[in-house]
C-alpha cells in the first residue's frame, strides 16, 4: 500500500511539474505573440508613413514638372530685366561721363 501511495505521490508531483512547464511554456508564447503584434503595428505605421512619404514626392515631382516651365518663363524674364537694368546703368555712365 505505501509503495502504491508513493507511486501516486510520485506521479501527481510528475503531474504539478508538467503543468508548470507547461504554464511556463505559455507565457514564453504569449510573450512573444504580444512582441508580434507590436512589430505588427510598427510595420503598419512604417508602411503607411512609406505611402504618405510616397505620395508627398509624388506630388512634389507633378508641381515641379507641371510649373516648371512657368519658372523657367519667369528666369527668362529677370534675366532680360537684368540685362535692361544693366544697359540703362550702363547709359547712366556713359552720360556722367560725358
Amino acid at each position: 500500500m505505501v509503495k502504491e501511495f508513493d507511486k501516486l505521490t510520485e506521479n501527481v508531483t510528475d503531474i504539478k511539474s508538467l503543468i508548470q512547464i507547461f504554464n511556463e511554456t505559455l507565457d514564453n508564447i504569449e510573450k512573444r505573440l504580444s512582441r508580434l503584434e507590436k512589430m505588427d503595428s510598427i510595420e503598419h505605421r512604417v508602411e503607411v508613413n512609406q505611402i504618405d512619404l510616397s505620395d508627398i514626392k509624388e506630388s512634389l515631382q507633378r508641381i515641379e514638372e507641371s510649373n516648371n516651365s512657368d519658372i523657367q518663363h519667369i528666369n527668362r524674364r529677370l534675366d532680360s530685366h537684368l540685362v535692361k537694368i544693366a544697359k540703362v546703368e550702363e547709359d547712366m555712365i556713359i552720360i556722367k561721363t560725358k
